[in-house]
């Protein structure tokens, strides 16, 4: 090589190192995020192909249990094909991985929010890990096996009866392990300031089931589900985690003014869970090696699994 090719080469390394160090904070924090986000749709397109495939144990029991309502209990075929949705990327439980991620890509990234969008693509990408997504489904698996009336077990929770027997909290019919998650229904609040359970309207039929359920009630005496105990951080969009902050204070005031004390419904674990993946039990991690200080002058660094039943989809009474 000539002298004169050696120093072009050496002129352009020294070029590009230059323009690396003039790159802003600001840029630094847009691809951080843009990476994240690329890492991110991965996750999700590889979640997308295992349900479509049938890779996910739980998304394939659930399209059985409701394979067998549809043949054997019509009474409940029309509830069924409607949980069962979920084994699919029409569920909204797919669906609220792909609008939160959407979300994220639709907001310009700043210096003041490059660490919560990190830290908002982290737990997206933490519920579209296979392990995870398959342990979220046995809240719809369980409402069809508890609308069976012992014709199908439970999934990755104690039976029923063992529930009943424990004698903890209240039993607010089949279908209670939706209550309180978002990607059902919502809490609403009446002009006497009190919230009850909304369903969306699709699921509307399940208020025949369970009926009407206060915040303040179920609060106090809900029963173990696998959202409330386990997925609500991963499972639950910046607004919808928002929203339950604003009822969980409003009721807590509410309370006070009263003179009693009010417990939030997430402070404590509700036993129930049984054989759920490793990941379920493990709080949300980092997934990126970026920390707040490197972008802002505030400090603080980035917060940064297949289920599985012992028993097939019927079993004897």
């Amino acid at each position: 090589m000539s002298n004169f090719n050696a120093w072009k080469l050496f002129s352009f390394f020294c070029f590009s190192i230059f323009l690396l160090g003039c790159e802003s904070k600001e840029e630094q924090a847009q691809k951080s995020v843009q990476l994240e986000i690329n890492s991110t749709e991965l996750e999700i397109a590889s979640l997308r192909k295992a349900l479509d495939n049938n890779y996910i144990r739980n998304a394939k029991l659930l399209k059985e249990y409701d394979s067998y309502v549809q043949s054997n209990l019509p009474k409940i075929s029309q509830i069924s094909s409607l949980v069962a949705q979920d084994a699919t990327t029409q569920g909204p439980l797919f669906q609220g991985l792909t609008t939160r991620l959407n979300d994220i890509k639709n907001e310009p990234v700043t210096l003041d929010n490059a660490y919560i969008q990190l830290d908002r693509l982290a737990k997206i990408k933490e519920a579209a890990k296979l392990s995870l997504f398959g342990d979220a489904l046995t809240d719809p698996l369980n409402v069809i096996a508890d609308m069976s009336e012992g014709n199908l077990a439970r999934v990755g929770a104690i039976s029923k009866q063992a529930e009943d027997a424990a004698n903890q909290g209240e039993n607010f019919g089949s279908g209670s392990q939706m209550i309180g998650n978002p990607n059902y229904g919502n809490w609403q609040t009446n002009s006497s300031g009190i919230s009850f359970w909304q369903w969306y309207g699709m699921y509307r039929m399940f208020g025949d089931v369970v009926g009407g359920v206060s915040y303040d009630r179920w609060s106090r005496k809900r029963r173990y589900s696998y959202y409330n105990d386990y997925g609500r951080s991963r499972y639950t969009s910046k607004n919808q985690y928002k929203t339950q902050q604003k009822i969980e204070t409003r009721t807590k005031q509410s309370y006070k003014r009263q003179g009693k004390q009010f417990t939030s419904p997430y402070a404590k674990k509700r036993s129930g869970a049984s054989s759920l993946s490793r990941s379920s039990y493990t709080p949300v991690k980092t997934r990126s090696s970026y920390s707040k200080s490197s972008y802002s002058k505030s400090s603080g660094s980035v917060r940064n699994s297949s289920s599985r039943t012992s028993r097939g989809v019927s079993r004897g009474k």
